[in-house]
C-alpha cells in the first residue's frame, strides 16, 4: 500500500518554517517528506527560495523518517559530480534516509542565472542522462571522465554510502517517462487527469520501468471553506496553469506573473485539488492508491500549512492507514 507524504516547498515558505513543519508532519503521522529545490519563486508572492541542500541536513538530523528531493544535476547551478557529492555525504550521515533523487531537465527560471542560452528540451535530455551515468558511475567508487555533453575530468567521490538514494525520473508527459523506463529507479509527477496519469504510468512501464516504484506529487488547497480554499490556490498556485512548455522557459517570476494573468480562480480546479472536506481529499488518495502509485506526497499550496497538518493527520491519514493489511 502507498506511503503518504508531505511536500516541503521553499519557494513559499522559510527554511525554518519548513523545518518545524517538517517535525509536526511526522509527529502528525506522515510517512515521509519531500523536498522541492528552486532558486527563485514562480510568484513574487511566494516570495522564498532557501537553500535545498542545506535544509536537508538539517531536516533529516531533526526527523527519522525518509526524504526525496526533486533537482536539476546537468551542469547548470548544479554540476553532477557536486549533486553526487552532496547526495553521498547526506546519505553517508543518515543511511537510507535520502531515499530519492528524482532527476530532472529542469527550468530557466533557475537555471538560466549561471549565464549563456537555455537550450531546447532535446539537448537538456541529452545533458540529463549523462548526467544520470557520471552519478551511477561516481556512487560506485569509480573515477569519471568524460567530454560532453557535460565535460568531467577525473572526478572521484572518497566519501561513499553503504547505500546510494535511487535516482528516479520526474516526468510531467508520456513522452519523458517512456524515455526515463530504461535509466530511472522509478518515477514521481503530479496531478493531473486519471486518464493523463495513467498514460504516464503505462509509457513509464513500456519504456523499462514496469516493476519499478510510482509517486505522486499532488497538490492541493485544505481550509476552513471552499471559498478560503480556492483563494489560497489561486493565490498561491495559479502557476500550475502554465503549459510545460511556459513553466520550462520563462525566466522570471515577473514572466510567469504575465503569463498567467489571465488565470480565474474557478480555472484552477484542473491543476489543485480545492476542498475544504477532508473525506473529499481521502477520496482522491484512494484513487492514486488505486491507480498503483507506491508514494502520495502532499503539497498544500496555501500558507495554513500547520492547519493541513493537523486536519489531515487527525482525519484522513489514520483512514488510509486503516485501509492498509494488518501485515504491513
Amino acid at each position: 500500500m502507498a506511503s503518504i507524504g508531505y511536500h516541503a516547498s521553499h519557494e513559499q515558505f522559510t527554511p525554518l518554517d519548513l523545518l518545524n513543519w517538517a517535525r509536526a508532519a511526522e509527529e502528525a503521522g506522515f510517512d515521509c517528506t519531500m523536498s522541492s529545490d528552486h532558486l527563485a519563486p514562480w510568484s513574487e508572492r511566494q516570495g522564498q527560495s532557501g537553500f535545498a541542500w542545506a535544509w536537508l541536513g538539517a531536516a533529516l538530523q531533526a526527523t527519522e523518517r525518509s526524504f526525496g528531493l526533486v533537482t536539476v544535476p546537468c551542469g547548470w547551478r548544479y554540476h553532477p559530480v557536486i549533486t553526487a557529492q552532496a547526495a553521498a555525504t547526506l546519505a553517508q550521515m543518515f543511511p537510507r534516509r535520502l531515499a530519492w533523487l528524482a532527476l530532472g531537465t529542469g527550468e530557466a527560471l533557475n537555471e538560466h542565472v549561471v549565464g549563456g542560452a537555455w537550450p531546447g528540451k532535446a539537448e537538456r535530455n541529452a545533458r540529463l542522462r549523462e548526467a544520470v551515468d557520471v552519478i551511477r558511475e561516481l556512487f560506485a567508487g569509480r573515477t569519471v571522465t568524460r567530454d560532453a555533453p557535460i565535460a568531467v575530468s577525473e572526478a572521484r567521490l572518497y566519501t561513499l554510502p553503504e547505500t546510494s538514494p535511487a535516482l528516479i525520473a520526474a516526468a510531467l508527459t508520456p513522452e519523458t517517462a517512456e524515455g526515463a523506463g530504461e535509466w530511472a529507479d522509478g518515477l514521481i509527477t503530479v496531478n493531473q487527469s486519471p486518464e493523463k496519469l495513467a498514460a504516464i504510468a503505462q509509457a513509464f512501464k513500456r519504456g523499462g520501468g514496469d516493476g519499478k516504484p510510482l509517486c505522486l506529487q499532488v497538490h492541493v488547497s485544505y481550509a476552513r471553506s471552499d471559498e478560503e480554499a480556492r483563494r489560497n490556490a489561486f493565490d498561491q498556485w495559479r502557476s500550475n496553469a502554465l503549459s510545460a512548455f511556459q513553466s520550462e522557459t520563462l525566466r522570471t517570476p515577473g514572466d510567469i506573473e504575465t503569463a498567467t494573468s489571465g488565470v480565474r480562480p474557478e480555472d484552477l480546479d484542473a491543476y489543485v485539488r480545492i476542498s475544504s472536506d477532508p473525506g473529499r481529499h481521502l477520496a482522491w488518495i484512494e484513487e492514486d492508491i488505486a491507480a498503483g502509485f507506491d508514494e502520495i506526497y502532499l503539497h498544500n499550496v496555501g500558507r495554513n500549512q500547520l492547519e493541513f497538518i493537523d486536519v489531515f493527520g487527525r482525519t484522513v491519514l489514520p483512514r488510509v492507514r486503516a485501509s492498509r493489511p494488518a501485515t504491513e
